[in-house]
């Protein structure tokens, strides 16, 4: 079985859950918390809140929805116009009306990556992955309960580690590797995990202990 096999069944499931961890985890956010640092290295809670919504919108407009962010998520100002749920509830329901409109039957969609078109499981993951991984970044920074539950982590570590042709040199490489090479995420972090959320995020480069 590979991982677009193992996804196929749940990868909508798995959005929803990741979109509904990372609305939850942006309204539990007091008023003195917008400027505190996350595990994003020298990212403030806002910037990391910007990155996120940015990434849904660019998956969104890669399916045909909506135009995209109007700013460069790996730019963030940490300066919002409006409010921080607004943007984030935007983002979400506009990339979850997207992925709504890609059938069962569609076997690859477009994305942001610079891998291009994907099978749609894989596309479908990677994007709530994103979701989910910077809603636990937020939740550490704002003393909230980690948003990640095993079973979630072990589908988003499924998509993450999938084999795909590197963009550039076409070389096999698991999925993630071009990311981190252009910095979307740090080196692994070494070091024994008990259980599939530590994995995924020592997968992703952030410290757990």
């Amino acid at each position: 079985m590979n991982s677009n096999d193992s996804l196929e069944t749940v990868w909508r499931d798995v959005v929803a859950t990741s979109y509904q961890a990372l609305s939850d985890v942006v309204a539990g956010i007091t008023d003195d918390q917008w400027n505190l640092p996350t595990p994003c290295s020298d990212w403030t809670v806002t910037q990391v809140i910007q990155l996120a919504a940015g990434d849904q919108l660019a998956y969104a407009a890669a399916l045909g929805v909506g135009p995209g962010p109007t700013y460069n998520p790996f730019d963030p100002s940490g300066e919002i116009d409006g409010t921080a749920i607004a943007l984030v509830y935007e983002a979400i329901d506009r990339t979850a009306e997207a992925w709504a409109t890609v059938s069962a039957e569609t076997a690859t969609v477009p994305t942001p990556l610079p891998h291009g078109d994907l099978p749609t499981p894989v596309a479908a993951t990677l994007a709530a992955l994103d979701a989910a991984v910077h809603a636990w970044d937020i939740a550490i920074a704002t003393g909230q309960p980690s948003p990640l539950t095993d079973e979630l982590s072990a589908h988003l570590l499924t998509a993450a580690r999938t084999i795909h042709p590197s963009p550039g040199s076409g070389a096999d490489a698991e999925i993630i590797e071009p990311l981190r090479q252009w910095g979307a995420y740090a080196s692994i972090v070494e070091g024994s995990t008990t259980n599939p959320t530590e994995e995924l995020l020592h997968y992703l480069g952030r410290t757990t202990a």
